[in-house]
Protein backbone atom coordinates (compact mmCIF):
# COMPACT_ATOMS: atom_id res chain seq x y z
CA UNK A 1 0.00 0.00 0.00
CA UNK A 2 2.78 2.43 0.92
CA UNK A 3 4.58 1.76 -2.37
CA UNK A 4 1.36 2.42 -4.27
CA UNK A 5 0.86 5.74 -2.49
CA UNK A 6 4.47 6.73 -3.17
CA UNK A 7 4.10 5.77 -6.84
CA UNK A 8 0.90 7.82 -7.23
CA UNK A 9 2.57 10.78 -5.52
CA UNK A 10 5.62 10.61 -7.77
CA UNK A 11 3.39 10.27 -10.84
CA UNK A 12 1.43 13.37 -9.83
CA UNK A 13 4.65 15.35 -9.34
CA UNK A 14 5.93 14.14 -12.73
CA UNK A 15 2.72 15.21 -14.48
CA UNK A 16 2.81 18.65 -12.89
CA UNK A 17 6.46 19.13 -13.89
CA UNK A 18 5.77 17.90 -17.42
CA UNK A 19 2.88 20.30 -17.88
CA UNK A 20 4.97 23.17 -16.48
CA UNK A 21 7.87 22.37 -18.79
CA UNK A 22 5.56 22.56 -21.82
CA UNK A 23 4.09 25.96 -20.96
CA UNK A 24 4.51 29.05 -23.12
CA UNK A 25 7.29 31.48 -22.17
CA UNK A 26 7.27 35.29 -22.57
CA UNK A 27 10.29 35.07 -24.89
CA UNK A 28 8.04 33.52 -27.56
CA UNK A 29 6.35 36.94 -27.95
CA UNK A 30 9.61 38.86 -28.38
CA UNK A 31 8.75 40.12 -31.88
CA UNK A 32 5.15 41.10 -31.11
CA UNK A 33 4.07 44.72 -30.84
CA UNK A 34 3.14 47.00 -29.16
CA UNK A 35 5.81 46.40 -26.51
CA UNK A 36 4.57 45.90 -22.93
CA UNK A 37 6.53 47.97 -20.40
CA UNK A 38 5.19 48.15 -16.82
CA UNK A 39 6.83 51.51 -16.20
CA UNK A 40 5.07 52.99 -19.22
CA UNK A 41 1.64 51.40 -18.95
CA UNK A 42 1.16 51.35 -15.16
CA UNK A 43 1.80 55.07 -14.83
CA UNK A 44 -0.98 57.47 -13.86
CA UNK A 45 -4.66 56.52 -13.46
CA UNK A 46 -5.88 53.15 -14.75
CA UNK A 47 -9.21 51.36 -14.41
CA UNK A 48 -9.96 47.66 -14.66
CA UNK A 49 -12.99 45.39 -14.54
CA UNK A 50 -12.80 41.70 -13.84
CA UNK A 51 -14.27 38.49 -12.53
CA UNK A 52 -13.11 35.47 -10.57
CA UNK A 53 -14.12 31.93 -11.56
CA UNK A 54 -13.64 28.85 -9.40
CA UNK A 55 -12.30 25.51 -10.67
CA UNK A 56 -15.77 24.69 -12.07
CA UNK A 57 -15.69 27.95 -14.09
CA UNK A 58 -18.50 29.38 -11.99
CA UNK A 59 -18.27 33.16 -11.55
CA UNK A 60 -17.80 33.80 -7.82
CA UNK A 61 -16.99 37.52 -7.79
CA UNK A 62 -17.09 40.50 -10.12
CA UNK A 63 -15.08 43.60 -9.36
CA UNK A 64 -13.74 46.95 -10.45
CA UNK A 65 -10.24 48.30 -9.72
CA UNK A 66 -9.23 51.95 -9.65
CA UNK A 67 -5.45 52.26 -9.79
CA UNK A 68 -2.80 54.94 -9.83
CA UNK A 69 0.83 54.32 -10.72
CA UNK A 70 3.80 56.52 -9.92
CA UNK A 71 7.47 56.02 -10.82
CA UNK A 72 10.70 57.55 -9.59
CA UNK A 73 13.38 56.26 -11.91
CA UNK A 74 13.04 52.46 -11.96
CA UNK A 75 11.11 52.30 -8.66
CA UNK A 76 7.35 52.56 -8.77
CA UNK A 77 4.18 52.16 -6.72
CA UNK A 78 0.82 50.93 -7.94
CA UNK A 79 -2.05 51.80 -5.60
CA UNK A 80 -5.04 49.50 -6.27
CA UNK A 81 -8.57 50.06 -4.88
CA UNK A 82 -10.95 47.12 -5.42
CA UNK A 83 -14.76 47.39 -5.32
CA UNK A 84 -16.58 44.04 -5.44
CA UNK A 85 -20.10 43.37 -6.65
CA UNK A 86 -21.21 42.52 -3.08
CA UNK A 87 -20.16 45.99 -1.90
CA UNK A 88 -16.94 44.98 -0.13
CA UNK A 89 -13.69 46.83 -0.81
CA UNK A 90 -9.98 46.07 -0.69
CA UNK A 91 -6.73 47.95 -1.19
CA UNK A 92 -3.32 46.72 -2.30
CA UNK A 93 -0.18 48.80 -2.83
CA UNK A 94 2.50 47.29 -5.03
CA UNK A 95 6.12 48.41 -4.73
CA UNK A 96 7.65 47.74 -8.12
CA UNK A 97 11.22 47.66 -9.42
CA UNK A 98 12.21 47.65 -13.10
CA UNK A 99 15.40 45.58 -13.20
CA UNK A 100 15.92 45.97 -16.95
CA UNK A 101 13.81 46.07 -20.10
CA UNK A 102 12.58 42.51 -19.55
CA UNK A 103 12.58 41.90 -15.78
CA UNK A 104 10.61 43.31 -12.85
CA UNK A 105 10.05 42.55 -9.17
CA UNK A 106 7.28 43.57 -6.82
CA UNK A 107 6.17 43.36 -3.20
CA UNK A 108 2.90 44.04 -1.37
CA UNK A 109 1.59 43.45 2.15
CA UNK A 110 -0.42 40.35 1.19
CA UNK A 111 2.19 38.94 -1.20
CA UNK A 112 4.47 36.24 0.20
CA UNK A 113 8.05 37.02 -0.70
CA UNK A 114 8.67 38.74 -4.02
CA UNK A 115 6.70 38.76 -7.25
CA UNK A 116 8.70 38.32 -10.44
CA UNK A 117 7.77 39.62 -13.86
CA UNK A 118 9.19 38.88 -17.30
CA UNK A 119 8.15 40.94 -20.33
CA UNK A 120 8.83 40.35 -24.02
CA UNK A 121 6.94 41.90 -26.91
CA UNK A 122 3.30 42.58 -26.02
CA UNK A 123 3.24 40.05 -23.13
CA UNK A 124 4.12 40.22 -19.45
CA UNK A 125 4.16 37.20 -17.14
CA UNK A 126 3.76 38.15 -13.47
CA UNK A 127 4.13 35.34 -10.88
CA UNK A 128 3.66 35.54 -7.13
CA UNK A 129 2.13 33.89 -4.06
CA UNK A 130 -0.80 35.68 -2.43
CA UNK A 131 -2.02 35.29 1.16
CA UNK A 132 -5.71 34.88 0.34
CA UNK A 133 -8.34 35.16 3.06
CA UNK A 134 -11.24 32.72 2.72
CA UNK A 135 -13.84 32.41 5.50
CA UNK A 136 -11.45 33.81 8.14
CA UNK A 137 -8.67 31.42 7.08
CA UNK A 138 -5.51 32.40 5.17
CA UNK A 139 -4.34 30.32 2.21
CA UNK A 140 -1.13 30.80 0.25
CA UNK A 141 -2.20 30.65 -3.40
CA UNK A 142 0.08 30.87 -6.43
CA UNK A 143 -0.88 33.34 -9.16
CA UNK A 144 0.36 33.06 -12.73
CA UNK A 145 -0.63 36.33 -14.44
CA UNK A 146 -0.39 36.85 -18.18
CA UNK A 147 -0.94 40.43 -19.38
CA UNK A 148 -1.27 41.28 -23.07
CA UNK A 149 -0.93 44.86 -24.33
CA UNK A 150 -3.57 45.27 -27.05
CA UNK A 151 -2.79 48.93 -27.73
CA UNK A 152 -1.31 51.84 -25.79
CA UNK A 153 -4.42 52.08 -23.59
CA UNK A 154 -5.71 48.50 -23.24
CA UNK A 155 -4.38 45.42 -21.45
CA UNK A 156 -6.11 42.06 -21.08
CA UNK A 157 -5.05 39.96 -18.09
CA UNK A 158 -5.68 36.26 -17.50
CA UNK A 159 -4.53 34.84 -14.18
CA UNK A 160 -4.38 31.16 -13.18
CA UNK A 161 -4.67 30.44 -9.45
CA UNK A 162 -3.20 27.20 -8.11
CA UNK A 163 -2.41 25.37 -4.89
CA UNK A 164 0.05 22.46 -4.82
CA UNK A 165 0.09 22.65 -8.62
CA UNK A 166 -3.68 22.19 -8.89
CA UNK A 167 -5.81 24.83 -10.64
CA UNK A 168 -8.27 26.34 -8.13
CA UNK A 169 -9.60 29.25 -10.19
CA UNK A 170 -9.01 31.95 -12.77
CA UNK A 171 -9.24 35.74 -12.91
CA UNK A 172 -9.97 37.74 -16.07
CA UNK A 173 -9.32 41.49 -16.18
CA UNK A 174 -9.58 44.25 -18.77
CA UNK A 175 -7.41 47.32 -18.05
CA UNK A 176 -8.01 50.68 -19.70
CA UNK A 177 -6.78 54.23 -19.22
CA UNK A 178 -9.55 56.75 -18.37
CA UNK A 179 -10.21 59.29 -21.08
CA UNK A 180 -8.60 57.23 -23.83
CA UNK A 181 -10.43 56.97 -27.14
CA UNK A 182 -11.20 53.29 -26.55
CA UNK A 183 -11.97 53.48 -22.82
CA UNK A 184 -15.03 51.57 -21.65
CA UNK A 185 -18.12 53.67 -21.02
CA UNK A 186 -19.38 53.03 -17.51
CA UNK A 187 -22.96 52.31 -16.50
CA UNK A 188 -24.63 54.29 -13.75
CA UNK A 189 -24.70 52.85 -10.24
CA UNK A 190 -22.40 52.19 -7.26
CA UNK A 191 -20.57 49.29 -8.89
CA UNK A 192 -20.18 50.90 -12.34
CA UNK A 193 -19.62 47.75 -14.34
CA UNK A 194 -19.07 48.39 -18.08
CA UNK A 195 -21.33 46.87 -20.69
CA UNK A 196 -20.53 43.19 -21.13
CA UNK A 197 -20.56 43.49 -24.93
CA UNK A 198 -17.70 46.01 -24.77
CA UNK A 199 -15.58 43.75 -22.55
CA UNK A 200 -16.26 40.86 -24.95
CA UNK A 201 -15.17 43.03 -27.88
CA UNK A 202 -11.88 43.87 -26.16
CA UNK A 203 -11.30 40.27 -25.09
CA UNK A 204 -11.73 39.03 -28.67
CA UNK A 205 -8.61 40.96 -29.63
CA UNK A 206 -6.33 38.25 -28.18
CA UNK A 207 -8.11 35.30 -29.78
Amino acid sequence: MNRKIIFIGLLAIFLVMTIASCSVTPEEYENETPVMDMKTYFNGPIQAWGLFQDYREKVIKRFRVDMNGNWNGNNGTLDEHFTYSDGTTQRRIWNLVRIDEHNYTGTADDVIGEAKGVAYGHALRWQYTLALEVDDDIYHVQFDDWMYLIDDNTVINRSIMSKFGVNVGEVLLVFTKPGSSNSITEKDGPFNMPEVSKISHLSSAIL
